[in-house]
């Protein structure tokens, strides 16, 4: 009699949970897919969906609007800064206003881009910049390996270190997780100001592994910038012997842009530390001949209106002649979709780029459930056929154009924290046209339907979709 009386109480209590979990779900989730999603499988197997919500389903994060105050002063005076670039802004033929306020920053002009194709050209410019610095160098990546090139990372940082520049490093602890305590002793003996992984949250602590810090930036006294979709390893060199040559895309940056930048990079240092060293950073930007308007959006998982998503819904509903992107993922919100499709009814061009071969299964498979929908809009779907293709890029006419580190997914729009690059100059959009370009000629387009696809991806495709707020 007692285990019943214990068994049903169990019971009664998982469901009780479940009920008020299911009431939470409906009320704070981001999306009406994602209410109806938790409340379903919270209600209908609630010992499996519990533990799964108390991970993946709460989206609040106090921390970051903590870091965001606290940069409060920054922004304001960057903003102050940047309104009188607003006013060349407003003349540009494009409306700069919804980018503008996804970013919290205003448009600014003097900037320089070079785009650096693959791992070489990025991890050469890169290690040169460094061995240039005089004040300091900010790092982050998402991933770091303590391979060949993480040491080479490591070596050029303790050498500047050793002659008087000051470092800031940080990690992702998801992303890094493999990364030895001896990478991070070696650099922090050196002087440098590190935030080890293993000594950060748990990694299994849920807003490590929900909410990821995605950012790939180094920035070298306030001048210079990196910001793309290479991480440091062996991989994104090509040396992978599983995954082969890997094509990727960085982009090197110079003017008033650097500083924005810089922000977000100071805002994630708070949320880390509670180290504000936003004083401790140079704000007085160079201006490049280039005179390239541009604009840094970095979005996170505390942005109130999806700022992830919102970006490229309104890059894609800004075209008028074509829609050019490249990701390694496909796995869109509603919206996106819907956008997508538009442009593509509205006689747009519209080309999306992703890699043949895999490295993730499941957001693969996922985006097998996308492309019919997007093919009967003519959407058009290549696949990249020289390697992994990993690269965040988009063309938009000749107005609009970005790279950075967000993917064409439902994780990169609501869940990591991501930065985007955008240039509002025909320059810029022509270089990353001439660029696609030439990966489209190393692509073939996809043409047959789901039914007609390997039985697995038939099968699985559909439920991989179901994942896609988590993936």
């Amino acid at each position: 009699m007692f285990w019943i009386v214990l068994s049903t109480t169990a019971i009664a209590a998982t469901w009780a949970a479940a009920g008020f979990a299911a009431l939470r779900a409906a009320r704070t989730a981001r999306t009406p897919q994602g209410a109806i999603g938790w409340t379903v499988f919270l209600l209908a197997a609630p010992i499996a969906a519990l533990p799964a919500y108390m991970v993946f389903g709460h989206h609040r994060f106090k921390g970051y609007w903590k870091a965001r105050r606290a940069a409060e002063q920054a922004v304001v005076a960057k903003r102050i800064y940047t309104s009188v670039q607003s006013e060349a802004a407003r003349k540009l033929p494009v409306n700069t206003a919804p980018f503008e306020a996804i970013a919290g920053l205003n448009v600014c002009h003097g900037n320089g881009l070079e785009l650096l194709i693959n791992g070489k050209n990025t991890f050469n410019a890169i290690l040169e910049e460094i061995d240039k610095a005089q004040e300091y160098v900010l790092v982050q990546y998402y991933i770091l390996r303590a391979d060949a090139v993480g040491r080479q990372l490591q070596a050029k940082l303790i050498l500047a270190a050793e002659r008087g520049v000051t470092i800031w490093f940080m990690t992702d602890s998801i992303g890094s997780r493999k990364l030895p305590r001896s990478y991070a002793r070696a650099l922090e003996q050196a002087g440098v100001n590190m935030i080890d992984p293993a000594v950060q949250r748990p990694p299994w602590h849920r807003l490590r592994i929900n909410f990821r810090n995605h950012r790939k930036t180094v920035i070298v006294d306030g001048r210079t910038g990196f910001t793309g979709g290479l991480n440091a390893g062996e991989e994104y060199m090509g040396l992978d012997p599983v995954m082969g040559p890997w094509r990727d895309t960085h982009a090197r940056l110079t003017g008033p842009v650097v500083q924005q930048l810089q922000l977000s990079f100071a805002e994630d240092w708070h949320w880390h530390t509670q180290e504000p060293v936003l004083d401790l950073l140079n704000w007085d930007a160079e201006h490049s001949a280039q005179d390239r308007p541009a604009l840094i959006v970095s979005t996170g998982p505390g942005d109130s209106i999806g700022n992830g998503s919102m970006l490229f819904f309104s890059a894609i509903t800004a075209a008028r002649e074509k829609v050019w992107l490249a990701s390694p993922y496909l796995v869109p919100d509603q919206e996106v979709l819907a956008a997508l499709k538009h442009a593509a009814l509205r006689g747009l061009d519209v080309r999306i780029l992703l890699p043949e071969s895999i490295d993730h299964h499941l957001p693969w498979l996922a985006g097998f459930a996308f492309f019919d929908e997007l093919r009967e809009a003519s959407v058009h779907i290549l696949r990249y056929r020289g390697g992994f293709m990993h690269q965040k890029c988009f063309v938009i006419d000749d107005r609009i154009s970005g790279v950075g580190t967000a993917n064409l997914d439902y994780r990169s729009f609501r869940l990591n924290f991501e930065t985007m690059a955008l240039f509002f100059d025909p320059r810029s959009a022509r270089e990353i046209s001439e660029m696609l370009a030439r990966d489209f000629q190393r692509s073939t387009a996809l043409t047959q339907p789901l039914d007609r696809q390997a039985l697995r991806i038939r099968l699985l495709a559909p439920v991989a979709r179901l994942l896609a707020p988590v993936l």
